[in-house]
């Protein structure tokens, strides 16, 4: 699709910084015909919601999903946001939008009408139509189904509180959150939302199963029968270590499933966890690509309404100062640099993939050959969005231009040197291995550590061996080792023994064992406040 700019043929959709509810609505309609009708973004049905910024901290707090569950973890983010933001140390988004069918969408009402047609464009366009058609969000989540497991979550929760103690409660989700990046299934299959009828049939089974768990200590009672008919039984007792599969990597689930002393409400919570870092998973993976693909189309949609008169030039600067702090990259010697900016770096990304498509010079041509000249900027920003991650994104199309552009050079560090040195410079070679080098720190299995459980001893000890494979010499902190063993203790009921093995050579480098057992909780039978 070819961009072509037209001349300014209509009024301005509003005056001045004061919005209204029809004022957004109209803005809206205005989005929607640029976004939908130009360039033929595939959008779920949008709700948008105004909200205070109290609302908005309250947001923050539950990881930016509503109808959370309780925690106090959230209670202590809220405090501390709500402080920074008072001082103003801390500013506030000026949106939060939900990867739901339909899409909500959150405003604050603090906002000018200018901010609030930029985050119409930005994310009931950009991020919409990028939860809808990413491969990721496609094969891990279901839109339809969040809202609906939420409410169940939270509900579920309330009634684990009232029955069981809000410390009980308190200390399984706890551990189940400290564990929560290693309860992911890396196989996309069986990893989205299941139906309600599907949770029923869930729960009988889980019911069946306790039930002949219970039954298996009759088998200790001598008790006569056939010879030609075996007792089945028998056959494979439950809870043999035969029945389990190792290596396991997802911690919670293995848990979840065999651990000995969780009861039902328990196992029950470390699913609801479970479901949650599954969510949460695909954007973990497309930061980077998420936010360049909103930042691009708001960019995109806020010109096209200036280039047709519906925005005034006052609202233009206004667009442009905040498009501009939000997609700025400071330098390493700024006090605000604190590693890449995403919006920086995947809005520079997509601005240069037009630019290629358009108007490639020889060096675009020789190292893009495939959309040099291709004259679609859209259709190929809508195959990236749809196909890629953080780490495939920015090895397939960080150009030479780009890395320039910030400055970008490697450097190796190793701990047998006593100095650093540079290793890639700006050359061909050089080039690859920045844009390898920085790919890789956009891939979260590399960033997060290799932990499996490798051995469970379900009849005789119960001791459960968990290994982290070491890549790169990269061994874990002893704070935040003992803090997981201590999880994985309070969860698995017995004693944990971790080991850290050599990716490579296989080589144990170090072992590490609970030095305490949780405590139970006590129960108090009082609530936590509400946050």
């Amino acid at each position: 699709m070819q961009i072509n700019p037209t001349k300014a043929t209509s009024r301005p959709l509003f005056d001045g910084a004061d919005w209204t509810f029809d004022l957004v609505k109209k803005a809206y309609d205005a989005v929607e015909e640029i976004g939908i009708g130009e360039l033929e973004l595939d959008i779920y049905p949008n709700v948008i919601e105004v909200i205070t910024s109290e609302q908005m901290l309250d947001a923050y707090a539950s990881i930016g999903l509503p109808r959370m569950y309780r925690h106090w973890s959230f209670g202590k983010h809220f405090v501390r946001d709500e402080l920074n933001y008072r001082r103003g140390s801390q500013a506030l988004a000026y949106e939060l939008v939900i990867n739901s069918d339909p899409c909500i969408n959150y405003i604050m009402e603090e906002n000018s009408m200018t901010m609030h047609t930029l985050v119409l464009a930005h994310a009931a366009m950009g991020h919409n139509h990028f939860f809808k058609n990413n491969y990721l969000f496609q094969e891990w989540t279901r839109a339809d189904a969040i809202l609906d497991y939420l409410d169940f979550a939270k509900s579920y929760v309330s009634r684990c509180e009232e029955l069981h103690g809000v410390n009980a409660v308190e200390q399984v989700l706890d551990a189940a959150h400290a564990l929560m990046q290693q309860g992911i299934s890396r196989y996309p299959g069986a990893n989205k939302q299941m139906s309600l009828a599907r949770e029923r049939e869930r729960a009988l089974a889980r019911h069946l199963y306790e039930e002949r768990s219970f039954n298996d200590l009759w088998r200790t009672v001598p008790k006569q029968r056939s010879e030609d008919k075996p007792d089945v039984d028998d056959v494979t007792p439950s809870g043999s270590s035969s029945q389990v599969r190792l290596p396991e990597e997802n911690l919670l689930y293995f848990l979840e499933k065999t651990a000995p002393k969780l009861e039902d409400w328990e196992r029950e919570l470390l699913r609801i966890v479970r479901n949650l870092a599954t969510y949460f998973y695909p954007q973990r993976q497309t930061k980077v690509m998420n936010e360049g693909c909103a930042t691009w189309t708001h960019f995109h949609i806020m010109n096209r309404l200036y280039d047709d008169g519906q925005l005034s030039e006052g609202a233009m600067l206004e667009f442009l100062h905040s498009h501009s702090s939000v997609t700025m990259q400071p330098a390493w010697s700024d006090r605000r640099f604190s590693g890449m900016n995403p919006y920086a770096l995947g809005f520079a990304i997509m601005r240069d993939i037009e630019r290629i498509t358009t108007e490639p010079t020889s060096e675009d041509k020789d190292w893009f050959p495939d959309i040099a000249g291709s004259g679609d900027p859209v259709g190929e920003l809508k195959r990236v969005w749809a196909e890629f991650r953080d780490d495939s994104f920015i090895l397939q199309y960080l150009s030479p231009k780009v890395i320039r552009d910030f400055r970008l050079f490697g450097i190796h560090d190793e701990a047998q040197y006593p100095h650093v040195f540079v290793s890639s410079i700006h050359d061909e070679r050089g080039y690859r291995r920045v844009r390898q080098a920085l790919a890789q720190q956009y891939c979260v299995s590399t960033s997060d550590p290799d932990l499996q459980i490798i051995d469970a001893d379900l009849q005789g000890s119960r001791r459960l061996v968990v290994s982290h494979r070491v890549r790169n010499g990269v061994m874990l902190e002893r704070a935040n080792c003992e803090r997981t063993l201590y999880h994985l203790a309070r969860l698995w009921g017995y004693r944990v023994k971790l080991v850290e093995v050599d990716a490579e050579s296989g080589k144990v480098l170090k072992e590490h064992e609970n030095l305490r057992m949780p405590r139970a909780p006590a129960d108090d039978g009082q609530r936590a406040s509400a946050f």
